[in-house]
């Protein structure tokens, strides 16, 4: 499959990304989306600092305006994401290491922070809920992005279970990935719902990320034992 490569421009999608987020999408759904991105980043850090002997150099997202996601956000995003995964097995791989409980908890990178601090527009025009959104800027995404970077895009939906799996390991907890509903990581599905699994990507990760943060705060979670400070 090809597309047309002369108006292949990440710079020129994520200006019309952050104009339309700005302008169009309610306050509420600008929190979930600008959180997303600061969970997402905290849960990879995690799993990178719970394991002995991983050399894993991230590129931390945690934009805090609209100027922050022109800089390649959501693209940047999906890599992360891609290249966290290679080098996590490929070290795994080459070092023999087995994922497995430490003796304690490192859950220094995990924050509280709710993001109700960033002020988001509220106009008139500011309605769009989170998955309307998604749904206008899907074309967008699939127009301006290359064949490569939009599969890519839509196929990291997929890696969620992958991502519990880790952490789930590290924890002790295999019951946590009853939680997760984006599956089967080899067996991508149609983009025309992309919407849908987006929004259970978002769920997934913030639920993950509320379970770490009891963790951290002492509070009781089912089968875990929680690190004495």
């Amino acid at each position: 499959m090809t597309r047309p490569k002369i108006i292949n421009s990440s710079k020129f999608l994520h200006h019309i990304l952050a104009w339309g987020l700005r302008r169009f999408v309610s306050p509420d759904a600008n929190l979930l989306i600008f959180s997303h991105f600061h969970v997402g980043t905290e849960i990879l850090q995690f799993i990178a600092g719970n394991i002995p002997n991983l050399e894993i150099v991230g590129n931390p997202l945690k934009p805090k305006d609209f100027k922050d996601v022109k800089d390649d956000l959501f693209l940047n995003h999906d890599l992360n994401l891609y290249n966290f995964v290679i080098s996590l097995n490929s070290q795994l791989k080459e070092k023999d290491i087995t994922i497995s409980p430490p003796e304690k908890i490192n859950l220094d990178m995990i924050t509280e922070d709710q993001f109700d601090h960033i002020e988001f527009p509220n106009k008139w025009t500011n309605i769009l809920d989170l998955r309307s959104a998604i749904e206008l800027f899907t074309p967008f995404y699939q127009l301006f992005l290359t064949f490569n970077d939009f599969v890519r895009a839509s196929n990291s939906l997929q890696l969620d279970e992958t991502i519990a799996i880790y952490t789930s390991q590290i924890l002790g907890t295999p019951s946590h990935l009853g939680l997760v509903n984006n599956k089967h990581p080899m067996v991508p599905v149609t983009t025309y719902s992309s919407a849908y699994r987006l929004v259970l990507h978002g769920l997934s990760a913030e639920t993950l990320h509320e379970v770490l943060v009891r963790i951290k705060l002492n509070k009781n979670i089912d089968g875990v034992i929680i690190p004495k400070k």
